[in-house]
């Protein structure tokens, strides 16, 4: 099982959010997702965490990502992410999927 490096967005299924983040006012992580054209659910919630950068040359730390490592329900580990400011480049892309890791004895997806 080796760990691929995706870097690619993905569509957060509606009404399908965490609710236990957004009562923290943080992102609610979707539990139902759409990635390469194919919906996904998660099945289980392994790892969480948060990135902080120096803000311009002011040096204080700014919160830039939410970070979590999820099982979905085709035996994928997954590290996901959420972009507290989305890129102008992109504006509605704010959630990604960072590596994935199949399960063992599957064959890589595209």
């Amino acid at each position: 099982m080796s760990e691929r490096f995706i870097s690619e967005s993905l569509t957060p299924i509606k009404g399908s959010f965490d609710p236990t983040g957004i009562a923290r006012g943080e992102p609610g992580m979707p539990l139902r997702f759409v990635w390469r054209d194919r919906p996904l659910r998660v099945v289980d919630v392994e790892e969480v965490w948060k990135t902080s950068s120096p803000e311009g040359g002011s040096g204080e730390m700014y919160l830039r990502r939410h970070w979590w490592k999820v099982r979905v329900d085709t035996g994928q580990v997954m590290t996901i992410y959420c972009e507290r400011q989305a890129k102008r480049r992109n504006a509605k892309s704010r959630w990604f999927v960072y590596t994935v890791v199949d399960p063992p004895g599957a064959s890589p997806s595209s």
